[in-house]
Protein backbone atom coordinates (compact mmCIF):
# COMPACT_ATOMS: atom_id res chain seq x y z
CA UNK A 1 0.00 0.00 0.00
CA UNK A 2 1.23 3.46 -0.86
CA UNK A 3 1.71 5.97 1.93
CA UNK A 4 -0.30 9.20 1.94
CA UNK A 5 1.47 12.23 0.63
CA UNK A 6 2.97 14.20 3.43
CA UNK A 7 1.07 17.49 2.61
CA UNK A 8 -2.27 15.78 3.53
CA UNK A 9 -1.37 14.98 7.13
CA UNK A 10 -1.83 18.51 8.56
CA UNK A 11 -5.21 18.70 6.82
CA UNK A 12 -6.42 15.45 8.39
CA UNK A 13 -5.33 16.57 11.83
CA UNK A 14 -7.32 19.82 11.48
CA UNK A 15 -10.40 17.82 10.27
CA UNK A 16 -10.26 15.63 13.34
CA UNK A 17 -10.10 18.60 15.64
CA UNK A 18 -13.07 20.23 13.86
CA UNK A 19 -15.30 17.06 14.34
CA UNK A 20 -14.67 17.13 18.07
CA UNK A 21 -16.13 20.65 18.24
CA UNK A 22 -19.34 19.71 16.38
CA UNK A 23 -20.16 16.98 18.91
CA UNK A 24 -20.04 19.51 21.73
CA UNK A 25 -22.49 21.76 19.92
CA UNK A 26 -24.79 18.80 19.28
CA UNK A 27 -24.68 17.79 22.92
CA UNK A 28 -25.53 21.32 24.02
CA UNK A 29 -28.50 21.35 21.64
CA UNK A 30 -29.83 18.11 23.12
CA UNK A 31 -29.41 19.44 26.68
CA UNK A 32 -31.31 22.62 25.83
CA UNK A 33 -34.18 20.61 24.29
CA UNK A 34 -34.41 18.42 27.40
CA UNK A 35 -34.45 21.49 29.61
CA UNK A 36 -37.32 23.00 27.64
CA UNK A 37 -39.33 19.75 27.75
CA UNK A 38 -38.73 19.40 31.47
CA UNK A 39 -39.72 23.00 31.98
CA UNK A 40 -42.91 22.45 30.02
CA UNK A 41 -43.73 19.63 32.47
CA UNK A 42 -43.35 22.07 35.32
CA UNK A 43 -45.71 24.47 33.59
CA UNK A 44 -48.21 21.68 32.98
CA UNK A 45 -48.02 20.51 36.61
CA UNK A 46 -48.71 24.10 37.74
CA UNK A 47 -51.68 24.14 35.34
CA UNK A 48 -53.12 20.87 36.68
CA UNK A 49 -52.63 21.85 40.33
CA UNK A 50 -54.48 25.12 39.78
CA UNK A 51 -57.19 23.40 37.73
CA UNK A 52 -57.79 20.78 40.45
CA UNK A 53 -57.91 23.45 43.14
CA UNK A 54 -60.30 25.58 41.11
CA UNK A 55 -62.58 22.63 40.25
CA UNK A 56 -62.68 21.35 43.82
CA UNK A 57 -63.61 24.79 45.12
CA UNK A 58 -66.31 25.11 42.46
CA UNK A 59 -67.79 21.68 43.28
CA UNK A 60 -67.93 22.35 47.01
CA UNK A 61 -69.37 25.81 46.48
CA UNK A 62 -72.21 24.85 44.14
CA UNK A 63 -73.15 21.80 46.24
CA UNK A 64 -73.48 23.96 49.33
CA UNK A 65 -75.33 26.69 47.46
CA UNK A 66 -77.82 24.24 45.91
CA UNK A 67 -78.85 22.85 49.31
CA UNK A 68 -82.54 23.67 49.75
CA UNK A 69 -81.93 24.03 53.49
CA UNK A 70 -79.43 26.81 52.78
CA UNK A 71 -80.89 30.13 54.02
CA UNK A 72 -78.25 32.40 52.48
CA UNK A 73 -78.25 33.58 48.90
CA UNK A 74 -76.78 30.87 46.65
CA UNK A 75 -74.56 33.46 44.97
CA UNK A 76 -73.28 34.63 48.35
CA UNK A 77 -72.48 31.03 49.33
CA UNK A 78 -70.41 30.45 46.18
CA UNK A 79 -68.56 33.74 46.63
CA UNK A 80 -67.85 32.93 50.27
CA UNK A 81 -66.26 29.61 49.32
CA UNK A 82 -64.02 31.32 46.74
CA UNK A 83 -63.12 34.11 49.12
CA UNK A 84 -61.97 31.69 51.79
CA UNK A 85 -59.97 29.77 49.19
CA UNK A 86 -58.39 33.09 48.11
CA UNK A 87 -59.72 32.60 44.61
CA UNK A 88 -62.45 35.25 44.58
CA UNK A 89 -60.73 37.16 41.76
CA UNK A 90 -61.00 34.10 39.56
CA UNK A 91 -64.77 33.50 39.92
CA UNK A 92 -66.29 34.50 36.61
CA UNK A 93 -70.01 33.69 36.85
CA UNK A 94 -72.74 32.31 39.13
CA UNK A 95 -76.18 31.35 37.84
CA UNK A 96 -79.10 30.20 40.04
CA UNK A 97 -82.36 28.58 38.95
CA UNK A 98 -85.03 27.76 41.55
CA UNK A 99 -88.46 26.12 41.54
CA UNK A 100 -90.66 25.02 44.42
CA UNK A 101 -88.88 21.70 44.73
CA UNK A 102 -85.42 22.22 43.28
CA UNK A 103 -82.47 24.56 43.12
CA UNK A 104 -79.81 24.49 40.43
CA UNK A 105 -76.56 26.42 40.84
CA UNK A 106 -73.98 26.78 38.06
CA UNK A 107 -70.66 28.59 38.33
CA UNK A 108 -67.53 29.12 36.25
CA UNK A 109 -64.05 30.28 37.16
CA UNK A 110 -60.76 30.83 35.39
CA UNK A 111 -57.06 31.54 36.00
CA UNK A 112 -54.43 32.72 33.46
CA UNK A 113 -50.98 31.29 34.22
CA UNK A 114 -47.82 32.86 32.81
CA UNK A 115 -45.50 30.09 31.66
CA UNK A 116 -41.82 29.85 32.57
CA UNK A 117 -40.55 27.49 29.93
CA UNK A 118 -43.33 27.10 27.38
CA UNK A 119 -42.81 30.75 26.54
CA UNK A 120 -39.56 29.64 24.89
CA UNK A 121 -41.62 27.73 22.34
CA UNK A 122 -44.21 30.47 21.75
CA UNK A 123 -46.77 29.67 24.54
CA UNK A 124 -46.54 32.61 26.94
CA UNK A 125 -49.58 31.65 29.08
CA UNK A 126 -52.10 28.91 29.87
CA UNK A 127 -55.80 29.49 30.58
CA UNK A 128 -57.36 27.38 33.39
CA UNK A 129 -61.15 27.20 32.94
CA UNK A 130 -63.55 25.26 35.22
CA UNK A 131 -67.33 24.88 35.41
CA UNK A 132 -69.65 23.06 37.80
CA UNK A 133 -73.40 22.63 38.28
CA UNK A 134 -75.24 21.11 41.20
CA UNK A 135 -78.92 20.49 41.68
CA UNK A 136 -80.96 19.39 44.65
CA UNK A 137 -84.34 17.97 43.69
CA UNK A 138 -87.32 17.02 45.82
CA UNK A 139 -89.27 15.16 43.15
CA UNK A 140 -92.42 13.08 43.55
CA UNK A 141 -91.55 10.93 46.53
CA UNK A 142 -93.66 8.27 48.23
CA UNK A 143 -92.36 7.18 51.64
CA UNK A 144 -93.70 4.47 53.95
CA UNK A 145 -92.38 4.17 57.49
CA UNK A 146 -92.78 0.52 58.59
CA UNK A 147 -92.20 0.69 62.33
CA UNK A 148 -92.00 -2.01 64.99
CA UNK A 149 -94.34 -1.31 67.94
CA UNK A 150 -94.05 -4.72 69.60
CA UNK A 151 -93.93 -5.05 73.38
CA UNK A 152 -90.12 -5.09 73.51
CA UNK A 153 -90.06 -1.52 72.19
CA UNK A 154 -91.11 -0.43 75.67
CA UNK A 155 -87.69 -1.49 77.00
CA UNK A 156 -84.62 0.71 77.24
CA UNK A 157 -86.50 3.82 76.02
CA UNK A 158 -86.61 2.37 72.52
CA UNK A 159 -90.06 3.69 71.69
CA UNK A 160 -89.23 7.09 73.17
CA UNK A 161 -86.10 7.31 71.03
CA UNK A 162 -87.94 6.08 67.94
CA UNK A 163 -90.65 8.70 68.32
CA UNK A 164 -88.11 11.49 68.59
CA UNK A 165 -86.18 10.27 65.55
CA UNK A 166 -89.28 9.69 63.41
CA UNK A 167 -90.79 13.08 64.26
CA UNK A 168 -87.55 14.80 63.25
CA UNK A 169 -87.46 12.74 60.05
CA UNK A 170 -90.94 13.89 59.07
CA UNK A 171 -90.02 17.52 59.72
CA UNK A 172 -86.77 17.27 57.74
CA UNK A 173 -88.26 15.56 54.73
CA UNK A 174 -91.47 17.57 54.39
CA UNK A 175 -90.62 21.12 55.46
CA UNK A 176 -89.59 22.28 51.96
CA UNK A 177 -92.39 20.49 50.13
CA UNK A 178 -94.59 23.48 49.38
CA UNK A 179 -96.41 21.95 46.42
CA UNK A 180 -97.36 18.57 47.88
CA UNK A 181 -94.99 16.43 45.87
CA UNK A 182 -94.10 14.18 48.81
CA UNK A 183 -96.17 11.78 50.90
CA UNK A 184 -95.49 9.77 54.04
CA UNK A 185 -97.53 6.80 55.22
CA UNK A 186 -96.99 4.92 58.48
CA UNK A 187 -97.41 1.17 58.97
CA UNK A 188 -96.96 0.18 62.63
CA UNK A 189 -96.64 -3.56 63.17
CA UNK A 190 -96.45 -5.97 66.07
CA UNK A 191 -97.82 -9.50 65.83
CA UNK A 192 -100.13 -8.15 63.13
CA UNK A 193 -100.86 -4.91 61.28
CA UNK A 194 -103.93 -3.08 62.56
CA UNK A 195 -105.36 -1.62 59.35
CA UNK A 196 -107.78 0.74 61.06
CA UNK A 197 -111.45 0.86 60.04
CA UNK A 198 -110.92 2.84 56.82
CA UNK A 199 -108.33 0.58 55.20
CA UNK A 200 -109.99 -2.59 56.43
CA UNK A 201 -113.30 -1.40 54.99
CA UNK A 202 -111.83 -1.38 51.48
CA UNK A 203 -111.24 -5.14 51.40
CA UNK A 204 -114.53 -6.81 50.65
CA UNK A 205 -113.14 -10.33 50.93
CA UNK A 206 -112.60 -10.15 54.70
CA UNK A 207 -114.59 -12.82 56.51
CA UNK A 208 -115.34 -13.73 60.13
CA UNK A 209 -115.45 -10.09 61.22
CA UNK A 210 -116.09 -9.68 64.92
CA UNK A 211 -117.56 -6.31 65.83
CA UNK A 212 -116.63 -6.61 69.48
CA UNK A 213 -114.16 -5.64 70.84
CA UNK A 214 -113.66 -2.34 69.09
CA UNK A 215 -110.47 -1.18 67.35
CA UNK A 216 -109.47 -4.69 66.27
CA UNK A 217 -108.87 -4.38 62.52
CA UNK A 218 -106.29 -6.96 61.49
CA UNK A 219 -106.53 -9.71 58.88
CA UNK A 220 -104.76 -13.05 58.62
CA UNK A 221 -102.89 -12.70 55.34
CA UNK A 222 -102.80 -15.87 53.23
CA UNK A 223 -99.32 -17.05 52.29
CA UNK A 224 -100.07 -16.33 48.63
CA UNK A 225 -99.86 -12.54 49.12
CA UNK A 226 -96.11 -12.77 49.74
CA UNK A 227 -95.56 -14.17 46.26
CA UNK A 228 -97.71 -11.64 44.41
CA UNK A 229 -97.40 -7.92 43.84
CA UNK A 230 -100.88 -6.91 44.98
CA UNK A 231 -103.55 -7.74 47.53
CA UNK A 232 -106.75 -7.73 45.51
CA UNK A 233 -109.80 -6.11 47.03
CA UNK A 234 -111.94 -9.26 47.05
CA UNK A 235 -109.22 -11.66 48.18
CA UNK A 236 -110.68 -13.96 50.87
CA UNK A 237 -108.96 -13.07 54.13
CA UNK A 238 -110.20 -14.00 57.61
CA UNK A 239 -110.28 -11.23 60.17
CA UNK A 240 -107.76 -11.79 62.95
CA UNK A 241 -109.64 -13.08 65.97
CA UNK A 242 -109.32 -11.38 69.32
CA UNK A 243 -107.87 -14.55 70.78
CA UNK A 244 -105.23 -14.81 73.48
CA UNK A 245 -103.56 -17.88 72.02
CA UNK A 246 -100.01 -17.61 73.33
CA UNK A 247 -100.64 -16.96 77.00
CA UNK A 248 -100.27 -20.21 78.88
CA UNK A 249 -102.72 -21.19 81.58
CA UNK A 250 -102.07 -23.40 84.58
CA UNK A 251 -103.41 -26.87 83.94
CA UNK A 252 -104.64 -27.66 87.41
CA UNK A 253 -107.06 -30.52 87.92
CA UNK A 254 -109.56 -28.06 89.33
CA UNK A 255 -111.61 -25.12 88.16
CA UNK A 256 -110.08 -21.67 87.93
CA UNK A 257 -112.15 -18.65 87.14
CA UNK A 258 -112.87 -16.89 83.89
CA UNK A 259 -111.99 -13.56 85.47
CA UNK A 260 -108.40 -14.64 86.04
CA UNK A 261 -108.17 -16.06 82.52
CA UNK A 262 -109.64 -13.30 80.40
CA UNK A 263 -107.59 -12.40 77.33
CA UNK A 264 -104.54 -10.28 78.14
CA UNK A 265 -104.65 -7.37 75.71
CA UNK A 266 -100.86 -7.37 75.42
CA UNK A 267 -100.92 -11.02 74.38
CA UNK A 268 -103.48 -11.05 71.62
CA UNK A 269 -102.40 -11.09 68.00
CA UNK A 270 -104.30 -7.94 67.18
CA UNK A 271 -104.21 -5.71 70.26
CA UNK A 272 -107.14 -3.28 70.14
CA UNK A 273 -105.84 0.17 69.29
CA UNK A 274 -106.96 3.43 67.72
CA UNK A 275 -103.36 4.70 67.48
CA UNK A 276 -101.24 1.74 66.31
CA UNK A 277 -103.07 1.76 62.99
CA UNK A 278 -102.00 2.35 59.39
CA UNK A 279 -101.75 6.04 58.60
CA UNK A 280 -102.69 6.57 54.95
CA UNK A 281 -100.43 8.86 52.86
CA UNK A 282 -100.21 12.35 54.28
CA UNK A 283 -97.96 15.40 54.11
CA UNK A 284 -99.25 17.35 57.09
CA UNK A 285 -96.31 17.41 59.47
CA UNK A 286 -98.29 17.88 62.67
CA UNK A 287 -100.75 15.10 61.75
CA UNK A 288 -97.93 12.64 61.08
CA UNK A 289 -96.02 13.65 64.20
CA UNK A 290 -99.16 13.23 66.28
CA UNK A 291 -99.62 9.74 64.84
CA UNK A 292 -96.03 8.89 65.73
CA UNK A 293 -96.40 10.27 69.24
CA UNK A 294 -99.47 8.08 69.80
CA UNK A 295 -97.70 4.80 69.07
CA UNK A 296 -97.64 2.30 71.94
CA UNK A 297 -95.50 -0.78 72.52
CA UNK A 298 -97.54 -3.98 72.70
CA UNK A 299 -97.68 -7.47 71.24
CA UNK A 300 -95.45 -9.85 69.26
CA UNK A 301 -93.38 -9.28 66.10
CA UNK A 302 -94.36 -10.01 62.48
CA UNK A 303 -91.97 -8.01 60.30
CA UNK A 304 -93.24 -9.80 57.20
CA UNK A 305 -96.77 -8.44 57.65
CA UNK A 306 -95.45 -4.91 58.15
CA UNK A 307 -93.42 -5.07 54.94
CA UNK A 308 -96.34 -6.58 53.01
CA UNK A 309 -98.68 -3.71 53.89
CA UNK A 310 -95.91 -1.17 53.34
CA UNK A 311 -95.50 -2.41 49.77
CA UNK A 312 -99.27 -2.31 49.29
CA UNK A 313 -99.25 1.44 49.93
CA UNK A 314 -96.65 1.86 47.15
CA UNK A 315 -98.29 -0.55 44.70
CA UNK A 316 -99.67 1.16 41.55
CA UNK A 317 -102.51 -1.36 41.63
CA UNK A 318 -103.68 0.36 44.83
CA UNK A 319 -104.57 3.47 42.80
CA UNK A 320 -108.33 2.70 42.69
CA UNK A 321 -108.27 2.38 46.48
CA UNK A 322 -106.47 5.71 46.79
CA UNK A 323 -108.97 7.34 44.43
CA UNK A 324 -111.83 6.07 46.57
CA UNK A 325 -110.18 7.33 49.76
CA UNK A 326 -109.48 10.71 48.13
CA UNK A 327 -113.15 10.99 47.18
CA UNK A 328 -114.14 10.12 50.77
CA UNK A 329 -111.67 12.62 52.22
CA UNK A 330 -109.35 10.07 53.80
CA UNK A 331 -106.38 11.00 51.57
CA UNK A 332 -105.59 14.57 50.40
CA UNK A 333 -106.88 15.29 46.90
CA UNK A 334 -103.47 16.43 45.65
CA UNK A 335 -102.35 12.80 45.79
CA UNK A 336 -104.60 11.92 42.87
CA UNK A 337 -102.84 9.49 40.55
CA UNK A 338 -100.85 7.83 43.30
CA UNK A 339 -99.33 5.40 43.94
CA UNK A 340 -97.34 6.17 40.82
CA UNK A 341 -96.06 3.47 38.50
CA UNK A 342 -92.95 1.56 39.45
CA UNK A 343 -89.81 3.28 38.16
CA UNK A 344 -91.73 6.34 37.00
CA UNK A 345 -89.40 9.12 35.89
CA UNK A 346 -88.60 11.66 38.62
CA UNK A 347 -90.39 9.50 41.19
CA UNK A 348 -88.84 7.89 44.23
CA UNK A 349 -90.48 5.17 46.32
CA UNK A 350 -88.95 4.54 49.73
CA UNK A 351 -89.60 2.17 52.63
CA UNK A 352 -87.92 2.72 55.98
CA UNK A 353 -88.15 -0.63 57.82
CA UNK A 354 -87.29 -0.65 61.52
CA UNK A 355 -87.40 -3.43 64.11
CA UNK A 356 -85.88 -4.14 67.49
CA UNK A 357 -86.62 -7.85 67.36
CA UNK A 358 -87.03 -10.94 65.24
CA UNK A 359 -89.97 -12.96 64.02
CA UNK A 360 -92.21 -14.53 66.65
CA UNK A 361 -94.12 -17.59 65.39
CA UNK A 362 -97.51 -16.26 64.37
CA UNK A 363 -100.66 -18.01 65.55
CA UNK A 364 -103.98 -17.95 63.73
CA UNK A 365 -107.40 -19.21 64.69
CA UNK A 366 -108.45 -21.95 62.28
CA UNK A 367 -111.47 -21.94 60.03
CA UNK A 368 -114.63 -23.05 61.82
CA UNK A 369 -113.56 -21.41 65.07
CA UNK A 370 -113.77 -17.76 64.06
CA UNK A 371 -116.21 -14.90 63.96
CA UNK A 372 -119.92 -15.51 64.20
CA UNK A 373 -119.64 -19.28 63.75
CA UNK A 374 -121.80 -20.86 66.50
CA UNK A 375 -119.86 -22.72 69.15
CA UNK A 376 -121.14 -25.47 71.48
CA UNK A 377 -120.33 -23.16 74.40
CA UNK A 378 -122.99 -21.39 76.42
CA UNK A 379 -122.74 -18.57 78.90
CA UNK A 380 -125.11 -17.78 81.72
CA UNK A 381 -126.89 -14.44 81.52
CA UNK A 382 -127.02 -14.34 85.31
CA UNK A 383 -124.56 -12.29 87.29
CA UNK A 384 -122.07 -15.17 87.58
CA UNK A 385 -121.45 -15.34 83.79
CA UNK A 386 -120.31 -18.97 84.03
CA UNK A 387 -119.67 -21.09 80.93
CA UNK A 388 -120.94 -24.53 80.05
CA UNK A 389 -120.37 -26.63 76.93
CA UNK A 390 -122.39 -29.17 74.97
CA UNK A 391 -120.59 -32.43 74.14
CA UNK A 392 -122.30 -34.57 71.53
CA UNK A 393 -120.43 -37.64 72.78
CA UNK A 394 -122.50 -37.51 75.98
CA UNK A 395 -125.85 -37.90 74.18
CA UNK A 396 -127.26 -41.47 74.37
CA UNK A 397 -129.83 -42.01 71.61
CA UNK A 398 -130.42 -45.74 72.03
CA UNK A 399 -133.92 -45.18 73.44
CA UNK A 400 -136.13 -42.26 74.37
CA UNK A 401 -135.34 -43.00 78.02
CA UNK A 402 -131.58 -42.98 77.57
CA UNK A 403 -131.90 -39.83 75.49
CA UNK A 404 -133.89 -38.07 78.22
CA UNK A 405 -131.35 -39.22 80.81
CA UNK A 406 -128.40 -37.81 78.82
CA UNK A 407 -126.39 -35.12 80.52
CA UNK A 408 -124.33 -33.57 77.68
CA UNK A 409 -123.62 -30.15 79.21
CA UNK A 410 -120.34 -29.92 81.11
CA UNK A 411 -120.34 -27.25 83.79
CA UNK A 412 -116.67 -26.73 84.69
CA UNK A 413 -117.06 -24.66 87.85
CA UNK A 414 -119.09 -27.52 89.37
CA UNK A 415 -117.29 -30.33 87.49
CA UNK A 416 -120.77 -31.73 86.72
CA UNK A 417 -122.75 -32.85 83.70
CA UNK A 418 -126.22 -31.28 83.28
CA UNK A 419 -129.23 -31.75 81.03
CA UNK A 420 -129.22 -28.11 79.99
CA UNK A 421 -126.77 -25.18 79.82
CA UNK A 422 -125.83 -23.51 83.09
CA UNK A 423 -128.13 -20.54 83.69
CA UNK A 424 -127.21 -19.62 87.23
CA UNK A 425 -128.80 -22.62 88.94
CA UNK A 426 -128.42 -26.39 89.01
CA UNK A 427 -131.34 -28.22 87.34
CA UNK A 428 -133.22 -30.88 89.23
CA UNK A 429 -132.12 -34.41 88.53
CA UNK A 430 -135.54 -35.08 87.00
CA UNK A 431 -135.11 -32.47 84.25
CA UNK A 432 -134.81 -34.42 80.99
CA UNK A 433 -132.55 -33.66 78.09
CA UNK A 434 -134.54 -32.85 74.98
CA UNK A 435 -133.07 -32.61 71.50
CA UNK A 436 -134.02 -30.04 68.94
CA UNK A 437 -133.03 -26.45 68.61
CA UNK A 438 -130.31 -25.62 71.07
CA UNK A 439 -131.93 -22.32 71.95
CA UNK A 440 -135.42 -22.15 73.46
CA UNK A 441 -137.00 -19.20 75.14
CA UNK A 442 -139.24 -18.86 78.17
CA UNK A 443 -140.93 -15.59 77.25
CA UNK A 444 -143.18 -15.33 80.31
CA UNK A 445 -140.70 -16.65 82.84
CA UNK A 446 -143.11 -19.37 83.95
CA UNK A 447 -140.80 -22.25 83.12
CA UNK A 448 -142.74 -23.10 79.97
CA UNK A 449 -141.03 -22.71 76.60
CA UNK A 450 -143.12 -20.38 74.47
CA UNK A 451 -141.32 -20.35 71.12
CA UNK A 452 -138.13 -20.94 69.26
CA UNK A 453 -135.53 -18.38 68.23
CA UNK A 454 -136.60 -18.53 64.61
CA UNK A 455 -140.29 -18.13 65.47
CA UNK A 456 -141.34 -21.48 64.05
CA UNK A 457 -144.14 -21.93 66.55
CA UNK A 458 -145.02 -23.43 69.92
CA UNK A 459 -143.15 -26.23 71.63
CA UNK A 460 -144.79 -29.03 73.52
CA UNK A 461 -145.23 -28.16 77.18
CA UNK A 462 -143.22 -31.18 78.32
CA UNK A 463 -140.11 -30.21 76.34
CA UNK A 464 -137.12 -28.85 78.22
CA UNK A 465 -136.72 -25.12 78.18
CA UNK A 466 -133.21 -23.62 78.06
CA UNK A 467 -133.40 -20.15 79.41
CA UNK A 468 -131.00 -17.82 81.17
CA UNK A 469 -128.05 -18.75 78.97
CA UNK A 470 -126.82 -17.62 75.56
CA UNK A 471 -125.13 -19.80 73.03
CA UNK A 472 -121.81 -18.16 72.17
CA UNK A 473 -120.20 -17.61 68.82
CA UNK A 474 -116.52 -18.46 68.65
CA UNK A 475 -115.76 -14.77 68.33
CA UNK A 476 -117.59 -14.11 71.61
CA UNK A 477 -115.70 -16.95 73.28
CA UNK A 478 -112.27 -15.64 72.31
CA UNK A 479 -113.21 -12.14 73.37
CA UNK A 480 -114.09 -13.44 76.84
CA UNK A 481 -111.56 -16.10 77.77
CA UNK A 482 -108.16 -17.45 76.79
CA UNK A 483 -107.91 -20.26 74.30
CA UNK A 484 -105.82 -22.37 76.71
CA UNK A 485 -108.58 -22.06 79.30
CA UNK A 486 -111.16 -23.34 76.82
CA UNK A 487 -108.97 -26.26 75.76
CA UNK A 488 -108.34 -27.29 79.37
CA UNK A 489 -111.51 -26.46 81.29
CA UNK A 490 -114.12 -27.25 78.61
CA UNK A 491 -112.40 -30.15 76.87
CA UNK A 492 -109.49 -31.62 78.84
CA UNK A 493 -111.20 -31.70 82.25
CA UNK A 494 -114.54 -32.67 80.72
CA UNK A 495 -113.42 -35.62 78.64
CA UNK A 496 -110.81 -37.33 80.81
CA UNK A 497 -110.27 -38.08 84.46
CA UNK A 498 -106.50 -38.56 84.34
CA UNK A 499 -103.93 -35.77 84.19
CA UNK A 500 -102.15 -37.28 81.19
CA UNK A 501 -105.44 -37.79 79.36
CA UNK A 502 -106.52 -34.23 80.02
CA UNK A 503 -103.19 -32.85 78.81
CA UNK A 504 -103.39 -34.86 75.60
CA UNK A 505 -106.96 -33.76 74.92
CA UNK A 506 -106.19 -30.09 75.65
CA UNK A 507 -103.14 -30.17 73.38
CA UNK A 508 -105.18 -31.75 70.62
CA UNK A 509 -107.82 -29.04 70.88
CA UNK A 510 -105.20 -26.27 70.87
CA UNK A 511 -103.95 -27.67 67.57
CA UNK A 512 -107.54 -27.83 66.37
CA UNK A 513 -108.22 -24.24 67.35
CA UNK A 514 -105.11 -22.61 65.93
CA UNK A 515 -102.18 -22.95 63.52
CA UNK A 516 -98.67 -21.58 63.99
CA UNK A 517 -96.48 -20.14 61.23
CA UNK A 518 -92.80 -21.10 61.70
CA UNK A 519 -90.38 -18.19 61.99
CA UNK A 520 -88.35 -19.60 59.09
CA UNK A 521 -91.41 -19.26 56.88
CA UNK A 522 -91.94 -15.69 58.09
CA UNK A 523 -88.28 -14.90 57.32
CA UNK A 524 -88.76 -16.20 53.79
CA UNK A 525 -91.96 -14.21 53.33
CA UNK A 526 -90.19 -11.05 54.43
CA UNK A 527 -87.37 -11.65 51.98
CA UNK A 528 -89.86 -12.24 49.18
CA UNK A 529 -91.30 -8.77 49.79
CA UNK A 530 -87.84 -7.22 49.99
CA UNK A 531 -86.87 -8.81 46.68
CA UNK A 532 -90.08 -7.54 45.14
CA UNK A 533 -89.30 -4.05 46.38
CA UNK A 534 -85.80 -4.21 44.91
CA UNK A 535 -87.08 -5.49 41.56
CA UNK A 536 -89.58 -2.64 41.36
CA UNK A 537 -87.03 0.05 42.12
CA UNK A 538 -88.17 0.73 45.68
CA UNK A 539 -85.36 1.90 47.95
CA UNK A 540 -85.47 0.05 51.28
CA UNK A 541 -83.63 1.52 54.23
CA UNK A 542 -83.30 -0.99 57.07
CA UNK A 543 -82.75 -0.12 60.72
CA UNK A 544 -81.96 -2.87 63.24
CA UNK A 545 -82.58 -1.05 66.51
CA UNK A 546 -80.88 -3.00 69.32
CA UNK A 547 -82.14 -6.13 67.53
CA UNK A 548 -80.88 -9.69 68.12
CA UNK A 549 -78.72 -11.42 65.52
CA UNK A 550 -81.65 -12.94 63.61
CA UNK A 551 -83.38 -9.58 63.40
CA UNK A 552 -80.19 -7.84 62.26
CA UNK A 553 -79.66 -10.44 59.56
CA UNK A 554 -83.25 -10.15 58.29
CA UNK A 555 -83.08 -6.35 58.06
CA UNK A 556 -79.61 -6.37 56.49
CA UNK A 557 -80.82 -8.79 53.81
CA UNK A 558 -83.88 -6.64 53.18
CA UNK A 559 -82.08 -3.31 52.75
CA UNK A 560 -81.37 -2.20 49.18
CA UNK A 561 -77.61 -2.36 49.82
CA UNK A 562 -75.20 -2.46 52.77
CA UNK A 563 -75.12 1.33 52.56
CA UNK A 564 -78.89 1.37 53.20
CA UNK A 565 -78.59 -0.68 56.43
CA UNK A 566 -78.17 0.84 59.89
CA UNK A 567 -77.38 -0.99 63.12
CA UNK A 568 -78.46 1.47 65.81
CA UNK A 569 -78.30 1.54 69.60
CA UNK A 570 -79.92 4.10 71.87
CA UNK A 571 -79.87 7.60 70.47
CA UNK A 572 -78.10 6.36 67.33
CA UNK A 573 -81.54 5.78 65.87
CA UNK A 574 -81.84 9.55 65.42
CA UNK A 575 -78.55 9.52 63.52
CA UNK A 576 -79.88 6.74 61.29
CA UNK A 577 -83.09 8.61 60.49
CA UNK A 578 -81.13 11.82 59.81
CA UNK A 579 -78.84 10.00 57.41
CA UNK A 580 -81.85 8.51 55.61
CA UNK A 581 -83.53 11.91 55.36
CA UNK A 582 -80.31 13.36 53.95
CA UNK A 583 -80.12 10.64 51.33
CA UNK A 584 -83.73 11.17 50.32
CA UNK A 585 -82.97 14.87 49.88
CA UNK A 586 -79.58 14.03 48.36
CA UNK A 587 -77.76 16.55 46.23
CA UNK A 588 -76.68 15.44 42.80
CA UNK A 589 -73.66 16.94 41.04
CA UNK A 590 -74.83 17.03 37.41
CA UNK A 591 -71.84 18.54 35.60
Amino acid sequence: MRALPRPLLPFLRRFTREEEGSMVIFAMFIFLAMLIVGGMSVDLMRFEANRARLQATLDRAVLAAADLDQTQSPRAVVEDYFRKAQLIDHLTSVEVSETFNSRTVSATAGITLNTFFMDLVGVPSLDVRSASTARENVNDIEIVLVLDVSGSMASNNRLVNLKSAAREFVETVLRNDTENRMSIAIVPFNGQVNLGPTLRGWYTGITDIVTNPANVNCVDLPASVYATQSITRNLPMPATQHADTFSTTTRANAYYSIASNAPVLTNVWCPPSSTNIVRLPQRNISTLQSQIEGLTAVGATSINAGMRWGMTLLDPNSRPMFDSFIHAGHIPSFYSGRPYDWRRENTLKVIVLMTDGEHFAEERVNEGYRGNTPSPIWRSTSSDGYFSIFHESRVDRRTSTTLANSRPFWVPHLAQWHARPWNGSTPASSVPYAEGDLRRIDVNGDGVCDNRDDGRGKLKSNEACWWGADQQTWGQVWASVRMHWVAWQLYGRALSTSSSGRIAIADEWMDTFRTQTPTTTMDSQLQQMCNMARNNGVIVFGIAFEAPANGQRAIFNCASSPAHYYDADGLQISTAFRAIAAQINALRLIQ
